[in-house]
């Protein structure tokens, strides 16, 4: 397995260079390492260095790019990047546009990387198939949905094949004609200076066909906007920001390629009792301090329903039960979560005068035996102290 070389030593600059200085730097090694520069004996070594370089330009050049690589290196490119998105939106045109070209130099300069890195940087004649855009849509469930599952009916706009001209672009009853810009190969020869460089033909926009009566449904592009609907299947135990991706629902490709694909993204509504925690979820439940004193049965709401949990005599405010397998049901896996009630004792408010006169009888019955938290706090006081 062969070792990258790190980016900034492929193009000479120090990991702070600006990206002025990148672009400078990458313009000159360029133009020196270009493989119409060099003899035929050498093309093959020019071209893998004019590779190197490019590659190291496109990364180093991209703000988001540079920050993965500097943060992890080659390991956060290649995880995160396929070739095409390494190239996508690197500024090759401002640093060739004075190459003599006309229009800048940038779509030529693409075109000719493409030839090179086959496939990885648009590559001139566009008249293959060609896939479909993936699509993303948001939608918003309830707490109950996620935990359970639901069905959604969706609208999604999306562009699919006309159904007028099934695609071809072209007014039904009439033929496209060959492009006599570029003989029908889409591209045409650029020379200026050390460069001979193809280029998309401008006039059929590498096509390689024109078309003079264009569809008048889709105006020649072969496609149309509709809002399909979709019914999505929602499983149980997604939670916010859960992606479902369903194959094959995106935009329609063009001339015969595959459709793309589309990705939902899930915002789950809070619940007015539960919070979640994974795939358990968490309820503070309110009791009487009598209860929490002397003990009792509790009311306790669930997904399910309710469920009473015997509370044991002498219970602390922010004591934990747990319902075992009474939480959310686990997406990738067996069985459920758990569901932990928080207790909360309730202080009693708006007391009447018997209600109190009643409290501090029995306040003052009470010795340090009944309020072991009291005391022992009040032990580390004194030790803390000295006193």
């Amino acid at each position: 397995m062969t070792t990258k070389r790190d980016y900034y030593e492929i193009l000479g600059v120090q990991k702070g260079a600006s990206v002025d200085e990148i672009k400078k730097t990458y313009r000159n090694l360029a133009l020196k390492h270009h493989p119409d520069r060099v003899p035929g004996d050498k093309k093959k070594e020019a071209e893998d260095r004019f590779k190197e370089i490019s590659e190291a330009y496109a990364v180093l050049s991209d703000q988001q790019k540079r920050s993965q690589y500097d943060q992890f290196g080659h390991a956060g490119i290649d995880s995160r990047y396929s070739s095409e998105d390494i190239f996508r939106g690197a500024d090759f045109g401002s640093i060739f546009e004075d190459l003599g070209f006309g229009g800048g130099g940038g779509g030529i300069f693409e075109d000719f990387l493409g030839s090179v890195f086959g496939g990885g940087v648009s590559s001139g004649r566009r008249g293959g198939p060609s896939s479909g855009r993936s699509l993303e849509y948001e939608i918003e469930i309830s707490f109950d949905e996620a935990a359970f599952g639901t069905k959604k009916t969706i609208g999604v706009p999306r562009h699919e094949t006309c159904d007028v001209c099934k695609g071809d672009g072209a007014r039904p009853g009439t033929k496209k004609t060959k492009c006599h810009s570029c003989d029908g190969r889409g591209q045409i020869l650029q020379q200026a200076g050390f460069f001979s460089i193809r280029q998309t033909c401008p006039k059929c926009r590498g096509e390689g066909i024109i078309i003079k009566n264009p569809c008048v449904k889709c105006y020649g592009t072969g496609k149309q906007k509709i809002t399909k609907k979709i019914e999505v299947t929602v499983p149980a135990g997604v939670d916010t920001g859960s992606r479902l991706r369903m194959q094959g629902e995106g935009e329609a490709g063009s001339k015969g390629g595959s459709r793309g694909d589309l990705y939902i993204y899930i915002h789950v509504k809070d619940h007015p009792i539960f919070d979640r925690h994974g795939y358990d979820i968490v309820c503070d439940v309110p009791i009487s301090f009598p209860t929490a004193a002397l003990g009792g049965g509790v009311e306790i709401p669930t997904l399910n329903g309710k469920v009473e949990m015997k509370v044991p005599e002498g219970t602390q405010s922010g004591k934990i039960f747990r319902l075992a397998g009474k939480g959310i049901k686990r997406l990738r896996g067996y069985g459920n979560g758990d569901e932990l009630v928080r207790i909360i004792i309730e202080t009693p408010t708006r007391l009447n005068s018997e209600q109190k006169r009643v409290l501090k009888e029995f306040e003052k019955s009470c010795s340090d035996k009944v309020t072991p938290l009291t005391r022992s706090f009040m032990d580390k006081v004194k030790n803390l102290l000295g006193k």
